[in-house]
Order: structure tokens, then sequence, then C-alpha cells
């Protein structure tokens, strides 16, 4: 097993990382009221000493009334949840990991299934979450601006409390995201739009106010997803084109790298290319970008939640097309969600060692 582009040392701005490999954000729910515990601290820094280069926190939410549709979700704002943040990223740091937090607001969900709802109505560019499906409000304009400071707000909390870098949450159905599908946003105000490049004002303001608030050189990175849990071959950007208009103004506003999920990272983008959602990412804008999905593991995540188990995989066809350029940085989920020892023997080539993932891993902080 070839892994040596996967060890190779990558820098962006002030953020030096020792190898390719990132720690997927996973939701693990074991944050009781919003605040991480020691045990979700002790998670992480098993991580860092596993060398991974640079982890991605589960989502966390921003202080909005109904940013949450879970109440073990972990919360980046308050005295008491930024302490746990605090606890988490000391414990990386010593030991000579490099984190950022992913900020999350999750728009309009469907209900918890323990039937726990958020204090306020669900809110979004709509009351809609998915076609045919509502369970919110639209959000007002100052509800937006209210929003994006909330954004800027968090951002600066991870800077100031040591994390090294910070992932936005704009994939996967979720409110940034919400905003960027013309399911879910049908506005007729400036935050709509006909075209893809105009519903992706609330996104672009959005980061403009974490780079404000942040500076130059911190880096912000932004997680992004043609999919929808609702909708798995939704395409936001339906030709390379269309992307450039969707991407190019996002990496202008100040992203400085692109998540780029995909339920299987080997598949192409667009007809006519073998380039996968990253590659273009990386092609049309010039930035970093990560590729995700299913590395390291048979399977894919979405049926790995309704039960289904995974076996280990090589990455050798993963490590060529990091060599050759595609991509920069190479996100691991449920692999190291169930062996916190992936990426080192990854590393020592030691295949032998290497664990499946099973629904029993997704109930413990391994």
């Amino acid at each position: 097993m070839s892994s040596s582009s996967l060890f190779q040392p990558f820098t962006v701005k002030s953020l030096p990382l020792k190898n390719r490999l990132v720690m997927a954000p996973m939701t693990r729910s074991f944050s009781p009221n919003g605040v991480p515990t020691d045990e979700v601290a002790a998670y992480y820094k098993r991580r860092a000493e596993g060398e991974v280069g640079l982890i991605l926190s589960e989502g966390t939410v921003i202080n909005r009334p109904s940013s949450s549709a879970d109440p073990n979700v972990p919360h980046f704002h308050g005295g008491e949840a930024l302490k746990g943040w605090k606890t988490v990223i000391d414990s990386v740091h010593q030991s000579g990991g490099k984190m950022a937090p992913q900020l999350w607001h999750q728009g309009v969900m469907a209900n918890h299934h323990s039937g726990w709802t958020p204090p306020q109505p669900f809110e979004g560019p709509s009351e809609r979450y998915a076609l045919g499906k509502n369970n919110g409000v639209a959000m007002s304009e100052k509800d937006i601006h209210q929003t994006i400071q909330a954004f800027a707000q968090a951002a600066l909390d991870a800077k100031n409390l040591g994390f090294d870098a910070v992932e936005l949450h704009g994939a996967h159905g979720y409110l940034i995201d919400q905003f960027f599908w013309d399911v879910t946003n049908d506005r007729t105000d400036g935050y709509g739009g006909q075209s893809l490049a105009e519903r992706s004002r609330f996104a672009i303001e959005v980061v403009k106010a974490v780079r404000a608030a942040v500076g130059e050189d911190f880096v912000i990175l932004l997680r992004l997803s043609q999919w929808k849990p609702s909708a798995y071959e939704a395409k936001l950007a339906k030709t390379p084109a269309e992307m450039e208009s969707w991407l190019a103004p996002l990496a202008d506003a100040g992203v400085d790298i692109f998540h780029c999920s995909q339920r299987r990272f080997w598949e192409p983008e667009f007809a006519g290319s073998d380039l996968n959602f990253a590659g273009w990412a990386k092609k049309l804008t010039g930035k970093a970008t990560v590729t995700v999905g299913s590395v390291g593991l048979s399977g894919e995540f979405i049926g790995a939640f309704r039960g289904d188990s995974s076996t280990p995989t090589p990455v050798d066809a993963l490590e060529q097309r990091l060599s050759r350029g595609e991509f920069d940085l190479v996100a691991v989920g449920r692999a190291l969600l169930a062996d916190p020892e992936w990426a080192r023997k990854v590393r020592e080539s030691r295949q032998s060692e290497l664990k499946g993932f099973s629904k029993e891993d997704l109930g413990v902080l391994r």
C-alpha cells in the first residue's frame, strides 16, 4: 500500500499540517445540553495522538434559538460550552494536533426522534426542508443579518480559544445549503433568485463576515455538497460553468479551502472528465480542496447509518489522485470514527490491523 502522498506536509496561510489526512466532521450527540464533556475532549485527543493532520469537529451550533435540532449536539456559544471547547482544543494541541470547529446552523429540520424541539420554530430561507416537507418559518432579513453575525462571533470565539482554523457547514441540506437549493429557497427578495449564483448571497455574506472577524491569515474552510439527505442525486451545479459561478464568488469572499462532500470520492462530477467534486473545485477556483466520501471503507456512510457494516479498503487509488494534484487533502469519516489509530496504521502499512465499521460504533466515543 503506497501512502507517501498522504503523509506529505501541507500549509495554507497560518495552518501548517503534518500530513494530508483530515478527520471528517461527524455528529456524535454526546454533549448533554450542548456542552462538550471531558470524554468528548479525550475522543478528539486520541485522533491527534493517532497522527491525523487536521481534526474537524462534529457540527457545533451557533447562537440562534433554533440552530439545533438535537439537544445533545454541542453549542459553540455560551460560557459552559466554550469552556468545554477550550478543554478540547488544549487536549488536541497537547498531542501535537491541529483542529477547526465546524460551525453549524441546521436550518429547517424534521423534529428529533426524541420529540425534543428548540425553544423557537426552526428557521430557514423558507418553511421547507425538502420537497413537500415543511416544519419551520421563513427568516426575515433581520433574522438573516443576526444569523450572519452569529457565525462571525462563533468564528472569532474559535480563534480566541486557540483553534487553528474554522469550517462553515454549507452542505447536506442545512441552513447555508438551504439557501443554495431552489427546492428550499423560493425567496423573492435579495437572498433568493433563479440562479445558484443569486442564491449564494447568504453564504457569501457569512464568509465575508467571518473573514472580517478573524482576519486575513486565519484559515476558513467551507463544506459543500451537491447531494441532499432527501435527494441523493441532487446537483446544485449541473455544469462546470455553473459550478464556477457558485464557487468563485465564495473564494473571493474569503474561503481558503473547499471541503467537497461526495458519497463516493472516486465518482466523476461531470461527464467527460474523471475529476471529482474536489478536483473541479480546485480547477475552477485555484483554492485548496478536501475530498471525502467512503475513504478507507467499503460501502458508504448513508448505508452505515442504516446499519450496514463496512470493511477496510486500500487507499492506493486515492493516493494516486492526490499525488497528481487533483485535490490537496483527504477527509476520513467512519474509518476514523471506528479506529483512532487508522492514520498511523496506514502510514506504517499495517493493513491487517485496519478495522471495519459497524453501527455499534455510533453508540460510543472510541
